[in-house]
């Protein structure tokens, strides 16, 4: 039979039986035609619990005899056959010490030494090797030796995508092979728009493992590229596309709205890891979505029993990160209490600290779990992990203890010693904008007059730091900065640059909102000035004039 004909008529046969009932009909076949036969068998007969039907497929004559013919004339295949042959076998779950088994890959490593083989073989050979054993495949390396050689821009897709595979494993982070891996990704560039969500996926990924920080170019095309596959993505290819982003500081709006269409209309079939993964790209993005993170709430509050500790922490932090509470917070908030009391002790202590400090964040307070955290024997667990007590994690414990403090007088149990304690908050994201606050002390000049009656980056005996602090005696008159007496009342105001806020959005984060909320409490008067109020107002006395209505709304007796 010819081939075209014989590979139509295979492909619409769907079960082992119509496969073998085929073949036998048959008088004489190349070794192409059988390989791909057995190729046809495992597609059909093997999902992801193995093979369905072992003894039908097996056992069956047919199938004896195409297993006797590869073994013993494994010399006379072509190259093709036998590889396709060793790759379909491997699906087929064959024993890899079976004396079929060896005769295939004996002889395709001999045909490897002779420089026989294709790109094409090289890569279902290099394939094979990697289901078979491993990437500690010694064979692996002689492979891509005998690639480097080849002319890249001849490669299909699926050649480039196994030579990416095989490098992630010989490379060695990429200190190898550096002129390879250059003609590939200049290669690949130009076949972007052909690639699979699959294809996609495991480029990005081995562009990530061997830190390609030079391909730039082909990470924004491939992550652009990844747009119209989302719907598409298993959970874990979105993994690997959502870290590729995070590695590489890719940031895209199209994709943030495609993964806001496709998340709300598949969180209960989604992975809780994927879904973790969406939320941690979009918490370390600052991107605050509202229809991810809507819809994550809902996944959370049906299926968080069976979440793990780490994606428990992925959901939650993110909330409190961002500063948003989304419309089942209730609902939410319950759900984590009850699997914080059934799973407590399971938590890694950072990771539980992590959880507790971001729902202080948004003002909701975990204190039935409090005592744990203050307790000496889990500050000595904290201690005993990486990053033990560095300065993030004494400034969580800090402002733990003073949101109890503050907010939650009601609250008895053990209170944190000073020695765990910081003399002032590391607040990375709260950054002060320099640029911002110098525009803003341009303007106080004007409307106050004297640089002697405000005082900026100001620390208070409270652990935080205030922008520009402004102190008014009783009859509301401006005091100057450095006198301590007769203060009746100090303002503070809070100079927001874009980086305290949510991307694109005049949503505070939650270190801001929580140090704005504090301070409050601690007998201020807090003034925000956001970016997005002063950055058109072109000079000094504009700025003044916005500066005197914003903290001085009922005096009418300053005047520039």
């Amino acid at each position: 039979m010819d081939e075209l004909l014989f590979f139509k008529k295979l492909n619409s046969l769907c079960t082992s039986k119509e496969i073998f009932d085929f073949l036998s009909s048959l008088e004489v076949m190349s070794d192409t035609m059988a390989s791909g036969a057995l190729q046809r068998i495992s597609e059909v007969e093997v999902d992801d619990n193995g093979l369905k039907n072992p003894e039908g497929v097996l056992e069956n004559e047919v199938f004896r005899a195409l297993c006797f013919q590869f073994e013993f004339e494994s010399s006379k295949l072509s190259n093709t056959g036998l590889l396709n042959a060793l790759q379909a076998l491997i699906k087929l779950r064959i024993d890899p010490q079976s004396t079929l088994m060896a005769s295939l890959l004996s002889e395709g490593k001999e045909r490897l030494g002779k420089g026989q083989l294709t790109v094409k073989n090289l890569c279902a050979l290099g394939e094979s090797l990697l289901e078979l054993e491993g990437p500690s495949c010694a064979t692996l390396e002689q492979i891509v030796n005998h690639v480097q050689a080849k002319d890249v821009e001849k490669w299909s897709p699926r050649e480039m995508v196994m030579v990416y595979k095989m490098l992630q494993v010989t490379a060695r982070e990429g200190e190898r092979y550096q002129d390879l891996l250059k003609r590939m990704n200049s290669a690949t560039l130009t076949i972007v728009s052909q690639l699979s969500p699959k294809f996609t996926s495991i480029i990005l990924n081995s562009l990530v493992v061997l830190h390609q920080t030079q391909a730039i170019p082909l990470v924004t095309a491939l992550c652009r590229h990844s747009v119209k596959h989302i719907p598409y993505f298993t959970g874990d290819e979105l993994v690997n596309v959502l870290e590729a982003f995070l590695c590489f500081g890719h940031r895209d709006q199209i994709f943030t709205e495609a993964l806001e269409t496709h998340v709300p209309k598949s969180i209960f079939t989604m992975h809780p890891q994927t879904v973790s993964k969406i939320m941690q790209y979009c918490c370390q993005k600052m991107i605050l979505s509202k229809p991810i993170f809507d819809a994550a709430a809902e996944g959370f509050i049906s299926d968080a029993d069976r979440f793990t500790t780490d994606q428990i922490a992925g959901y939650i932090i993110p909330f409190g990160t961002l500063n948003y509470l989304p419309p089942s917070a209730s609902a939410l908030f319950r759900k984590l209490e009850t699997v914080l009391r059934a799973r407590l002790s399971h938590f890694q202590p950072h990771t539980l600290l992590n959880l507790l400090h971001s729902c202080v964040l948004i003002q909701r307070y975990p204190v039935n779990f409090l005592p744990k955290i203050f307790s000496p024997y889990f500050l000595q667990q904290l201690q005993a992990q990486p990053p033990s007590l560095d300065r993030t994690v004494t400034s969580q414990l800090t402002q733990l203890f003073l949101t109890v403090t503050l907010e939650c007088p009601f609250y008895e149990g053990p209170k944190l010693l000073p020695k765990y304690q910081v003399k002032a908050f590391l607040t990375p994201h709260s950054s002060l904008d320099v640029h911002l606050l110098k525009r803003v002390k341009t303007g106080l000049l004007c409307l106050l007059k004297k640089r002697i009656y405000f005082a900026s980056e100001v620390s208070t005996p409270y652990f935080y730091t205030v922008d520009i602090e402004i102190k008014l005696d009783e009859e509301g008159f401006v005091l100057p900065a450095a006198q301590c007496e007769e203060v009746h009342r100090r303002i503070a105001l809070c100079v927001d640059g874009q980086s305290r806020f949510c991307i694109n959005s005049h949503n505070l984060l939650g270190e801001e909102a929580i140090k704005q909320r504090h301070l409050r409490l601690l007998g201020y008067e807090v003034v925000q000035i956001p970016f997005f109020e002063i950055e058109s107002l072109q000079n000094c006395r504009k700025m003044a004039d916005y500066l005197h209505r914003k903290i001085f709304p009922h005096s009418y007796g300053l005047s520039c």
